[in-house]
């Protein structure tokens, strides 16, 4: 069995908390929420941010070196995905988790 370090641990735990505040808030917040919240370029950058966060931690958990190559898109949709929250506003939470989360990609791509 591979050994997780804490710096990968901790990697695995922000992509994990992205994927259930992308996938949550997309649905939870803004499906009813309607408008600007699902316009489709932002609501399928939601999808697609929690599906890469759920992907590179899965890379992670099961040891696979190719985590590199997940965590460094990981990082690049988590910022975008980030932008768009920003701009469409009233999803401080989403914002807040995704910068963390491709911080947090970000050290394990490098």
């Amino acid at each position: 069995m591979h050994q997780i370090s804490s710096e990968m641990q901790a990697c695995i735990d922000a992509c994990l908390r992205c994927y259930q505040t992308c996938l949550g808030m997309a649905s939870n917040h803004c499906l009813p929420a309607g408008g600007k919240h699902v316009e489709p370029g932002h609501f399928r950058l939601m999808l697609a941010c929690a599906e890469i966060c759920r992907t590179s931690a899965h890379f992670m958990l099961i040891g696979l070196p190719e985590h590199r190559h997940t965590c460094a898109a990981c990082a690049e949709v988590c910022e975008a995905c980030a932008d768009s929250c920003e701009e469409v506003g009233d999803m401080q939470e989403c914002v807040d988790q995704c910068r963390r989360c491709a911080a947090a990609c970000r050290k394990m791509a490098a």
